[in-house]
């Protein structure tokens, strides 16, 4: 909850907290047996995943894990688009001569903190942990109302407040969110 709370502030003042995001390419040539493999067909479809022995030697070649994921085939190129909490990275294959171009971007921790608030390219596991963290704060907070009624025979102030929680929010939005 101090993370989530924490990324709430970060996000809201995004504009203010200053990013020097940092930029790493590197080019690398397709071998020509590989390069095959990527010759322009009649019937090929627009987006594929790569052949896994180009998949696995552009992962080591570049020194980067490279996702089992569609590729964009368009006749002069490869590419694919490698998004990430806290920044970007693509690559693109030149179909007719093999030349690689990787470059990833790191916007620094601040931005993968917000990322991973929003669930921003974080996979299937990170959406399912936010689900299941999303319902547990309800269910603490539905639990919490409970309590409070409980308790608010002896504590006169304890309606007002909530309905202040309530009512404050909602009149922000009505009066300065246009």
């Amino acid at each position: 909850m101090l993370l989530f709370a924490f990324t709430g502030i970060t996000l809201n003042h995004a504009a203010d907290i200053a990013a020097q995001p940092q930029v790493q390419q590197k080019v690398v040539q397709l071998p020509a047996g590989l390069q095959t493999s990527l010759a322009p067909k009649d019937d090929e479809p627009d987006n594929a995943a790569l052949p896994p022995a180009v998949r696995q030697w552009l992962s080591e070649s570049l020194g980067v894990a490279l996702p089992d994921t569609t590729a964009e085939w368009s006749p002069e190129e490869v590419y694919l688009s490698l998004p990430r909490p806290g920044g970007d990275a693509w690559l693109r294959i030149e179909r007719e001569t093999g030349s690689v171009e990787y470059e990833r971007t790191d916007r620094g921790w601040v931005s993968y903190l917000n990322d991973l608030h929003k669930g921003r390219h974080t996979g299937l596991a990170w959406k399912w942990f936010l689900d299941i963290f999303s319902v547990a704060c309800l269910v603490f907070c539905i639990t919490g109302l409970f309590i409070l009624k409980f308790h608010a025979a002896n504590r006169p102030t304890t309606w007002p407040m909530v309905g202040m929680g309530l009512v404050a929010p909602l009149l922000l939005v009505i009066l300065f969110v246009h």
